[in-house]
């Protein structure tokens, strides 16, 4: 699948015209021009880079035009972002980008760690020293991992792992639902998250070696609550957090 072109912080038109058909985004066409989740990550990827601001209307037509698609994986991609809570749709109105705050990250983050903590509890509880033979290749290739690609390929290696081992289609099933906050490759784009990682995993392997259940469901929640640390500086240098935008119609995010 072609990458989703990257948006640059500011747009070549003035953001007053930005909800206008004419107007130009970054972005070139689509390899696969129906695809809702590709015009589904551009949005998201629009909102990471404060190309978008909450309270801001989505250009419907701006990112039809700008991907090469026509409005119907736009709307596609809409519905689903307001099911993930990204965006609000008011009909006769628009679309909103919802309000995204420091809260909001922290408790991302701390759901992570409590359901990822609940994974690898019951995978030690189920596969015992099993698991850490499973899991101990996977950490080592984590800990001499160079550049963000392979970090990250590891990493997601990693979590899927754990989360096989503890054979809980529930569990499976509810981190499906969640949507990381950012878009793209994790590493790349939030700076310190790779020594964090790099720390986590080991402890969390050292726990599973140990049989100690109670210790790597600690150290996984340690370790994705410094992920987000790491979010809430970066959202913060981003002015993700900065105040709501007033749409040119005076209806508030």
């Amino acid at each position: 699948m072609r990458a989703i072109p990257r948006p640059k912080q500011q747009l070549e038109s003035p953001l007053p015209s930005y909800d206008r058909p004419s107007t130009v985004l970054p972005g070139e066409q689509l390899q696969r021009p129906s695809s809702g989740e590709q015009v589904r990550l551009y949005v998201r990827r629009l909102i990471f880079d404060a190309v978008l601001k909450q309270g801001q209307r989505v250009p419907q037509d701006a990112i039809a035009q700008a991907l090469g698609v026509s409005r119907v994986p736009v709307r596609e991609a809409l519905l689903t972002l307001e099911r993930e809570g990204w965006v609000t749709i008011v009909p006769h109105r628009g679309v909103f980008v919802n309000r995204l705050d420091e809260q909001t990250v922290w408790d991302h983050y701390e759901l992570y760690g409590l359901f990822y903590g609940f994974g690898v509890r019951r995978a030690v509880e189920r596969e015992g020293q099993q698991l850490a033979v499973r899991v101990e290749p996977i950490e080592k290739k984590i800990a001499k991992a160079k550049g963000p690609e392979r970090l990250y390929e590891f990493t997601m290696a990693f979590h899927r792992a754990i989360i096989d081992a503890a054979h809980s289609p529930r569990l499976r099933a509810i981190l499906r639902q969640m949507t990381d906050l950012v878009p793209g490759n994790f590493f790349e784009l939030v700076p310190g998250t790779d020594v964090v990682t790099k720390e986590g995993t080991a402890a969390i392997v050292a726990a599973i070696r140990n049989n100690d259940a109670d210790e790597a469901n600690r150290a996984y929640a340690t370790m994705l609550r410094r992920q987000g640390e790491q979010v809430v500086q970066l959202f913060r240098s981003r002015g993700i957090f900065d105040g709501e935008t007033e749409d040119a119609d005076g209806l508030p995010g």
